[in-house]
């Protein structure tokens, strides 16, 4: 039996496909979320995401009341049509990875500078950068270099992790957010859904 494992454990080694104890993501991880990100960049509509996140939630994202902790996360409100078509969209681009996937929407949040919002998250609810609970973080440099560039980047500072995060544009060709095409090299179904 052990001597199985190991020759299975050469062989998806060859492949470039993440070893059987689940260390790290292999090339061939990296060339799915790659894709994924790179056709989620062309078919996700900036314009429709602008639109996602109610002028109600903006409005309470930063408020602070001392009798009321939970202000901004009671008032997170979307537009449903808005929210729901972007939501299909990157459910459907996580289907192309031929393993689980997340394609999530990050937003940076105006009149905020240096802050984002993870403003869809998908089923396994897989992110390097979202912790749970947090209704929005620090834009961290690998975000802030594909909001300033419009290329596409790999990400793997998270030990098991591989993040590819592509550019979102509206009509006018502008990057208003970015995806982020996330899985890891050894997925618990229950690790990340609390």
């Amino acid at each position: 039996m052990k001597s199985l494992l190991l020759i299975a454990s050469l062989s998806l080694g060859a492949l470039g496909i993440a070893s059987l104890r689940g260390d790290e993501p292999g090339p061939d991880m990296q060339k799915e979320l790659d894709a994924v990100a790179r056709v989620g960049s062309v078919m996700v509509d900036g314009d429709t995401c602008q639109k996602i996140v109610s002028p109600r939630a903006k409005e309470f994202l930063f408020a602070a009341d001392p009798r009321d902790k939970f202000l901004a996360g009671d008032n997170y409100d979307v537009d449903d049509a808005a929210f729901n078509t972007v939501k299909k969209t990157l459910i459907r681009l996580s289907h192309l990875a031929s393993f689980p996937a997340d394609v999530n929407l990050w937003m940076p949040i105006e009149g905020h500078p240096g802050k984002i919002q993870l403003v869809i998250r998908n089923k396994n609810e897989m992110s390097q950068f979202w912790n749970w609970g947090e209704l929005y973080g620090d834009i961290v440099p690998e975000m802030e270099t594909v909001l300033k560039t419009g290329r596409r980047l790999v990400v793997t500072s998270k030990p098991g992790w591989i993040s590819v995060l592509a550019p979102v544009r509206n009509s006018l060709g502008d990057v208003v957010g970015l995806i982020e095409a996330v899985s890891q090299a050894k997925v618990d179904a229950h690790e990340n859904v609390k």
